[in-house]
């Protein structure tokens, strides 16, 4: 299978620490980069993890806190020092391109790559991104400003085709594609060899959820039921769940909720609050209610 992965370069919430850089992370499909928010310190992370500047085709921002944006004008000024050619694809609320526009004149003057700007609907769940691999997606979230979530989901791929059939009937390889989109093969005795004989089933797609902040609310499993793995905030434990209802978040017991009832098989935690000196607390609570939770952590890609 061709690689799936997510790599986290920032899981902490609105306040840096010595331990979390705010919120960012990198969505690789099948050799594409895509970047999910863009906080502070993002540039350092990606060196860290070794994911080259120029890979990164497309950035999605959830909503515009600074925690969630503010690495982004520092990332396109990087971009075009490196001599950055290829275009820039940027899906926000219409709001940042307003902000952006004036400091990347500024900043940036004589960039020589384009920076293309896609307003997106945060209340709307619809596809926003769409290639021949892939599709992302919007999930409307409940946070103290417009916010949404994405999902990327791969798009089904043909099946597999059996070396040892093809050579024990001497097929063509002209033939293969055909073969892998259904077709039967006749031998030159008139034997019609059945498809399934020739192929072997394709891969199930895979799918990823992203939940930025957000207060729970039960609506949200149905929105990502049947994802491979979720990210969801969990700014805080069960006992600060009055601080999580006053600021539009989530404690990590309703963030395992929303992957128990969405179906789902990881649940991976992040946006961790400052006060919070390890984790181990909100992970033993997010387990309790979904076992297969595992803590956010930068520098580490998860396989979807």
């Amino acid at each position: 299978m061709e690689p799936f992965k997510v790599h986290i370069l920032g899981c902490g919430s609105a306040l840096p620490t010595l331990r979390h850089n705010p919120s960012s992370q990198v969505v690789e499909v099948r050799g594409k980069m895509f970047m999910v928010d863009c906080g502070e310190g993002t540039q350092l992370q990606l060196r860290r993890v070794k994911v080259r500047f120029t890979k990164v085709s497309a950035v999605f921002i959830s909503h515009l806190h600074g925690d969630h944006c503010f690495g982004l004008i520092g990332m396109i000024s990087t971009f075009g020092m490196l001599g950055r050619t290829a275009a820039l694809h940027i899906y926000a609320h219409k709001d940042l391109e307003t902000m952006l526009k004036p400091q990347i004149d500024y900043f940036c003057n004589g960039l020589e790559y384009d920076i293309v700007f896609h307003s997106i609907d945060p209340t709307q769940q619809k596809v926003i991104y769409e290639d021949r691999s892939i599709e992302v997606e919007t999930v409307p979230l409940r946070h103290r400003m417009p916010c949404c979530g994405f999902i990327f989901r791969e798009k089904p791929t043909l099946p597999h085709i059996r070396r040892d059939m093809i050579d024990c009937y001497e097929i063509p390889l002209s033939q293969v594609n055909n073969i892998k989109n259904g077709a039967d093969w006749t031998t030159e005795d008139g034997v019609v060899v059945p498809n399934s004989k020739l192929t072997v089933p394709a891969d199930a797609p895979r799918s990823y959820a992203y939940c930025s902040d957000t207060k729970y609310f039960e609506e949200l499993a149905d929105e990502v039921r049947g994802v491979d793995t979720i990210y969801h905030e969990a700014t805080y434990d069960s006992k600060n769940i009055a601080r999580a209802k006053l600021y539009n978040h989530s404690t990590a017991q309703q963030a395992a909720t929303v992957a128990r009832d969405a179906g789902a098989k990881r649940l991976i935690i992040g946006h961790f609050s400052a006060r919070y000196e390890e984790e181990d607390g909100l992970l033993r609570e997010a387990k309790e209610v979904f076992p297969d939770t595992v803590l956010a952590a930068e520098g580490v890609a998860f396989d979807v």
